[in-house]
């Protein structure tokens, strides 16, 4: 984060089926500087279960996951959960 300023990633996998989201997630991740939020956007309903499980193997946390006509927004800040 620069300046109190949020540094965001958008990942629109709209259209991907598992396992994409979780592999292109699993390497912004890795790529992702401390403290960079990533906000991944899905449609594919499995996504509500793998991309929670992904973030808890990674110890990663994962704010919030919004759901809107069949699209999912997940928001992940690359942060060691403490």
């Amino acid at each position: 984060m620069n300046n109190g300023h949020e540094s965001i990633v958008i990942l629109d996998l709209l259209g991907f089926y598992c396992p994409i989201p979780v592999h292109e997630l699993r390497t912004a991740i890795k790529t992702a500087k401390e403290g960079e939020v990533i906000k991944l956007l899905c449609d594919d309903p499995e996504t509500l279960h793998d991309i929670p499980a992904l973030c808890e193997r990674m110890g990663i946390i994962l704010k919030q996951i919004n759901e809107d006509a069949g699209e999912y927004t997940f928001t992940i800040i690359n942060t060691e959960i403490e």
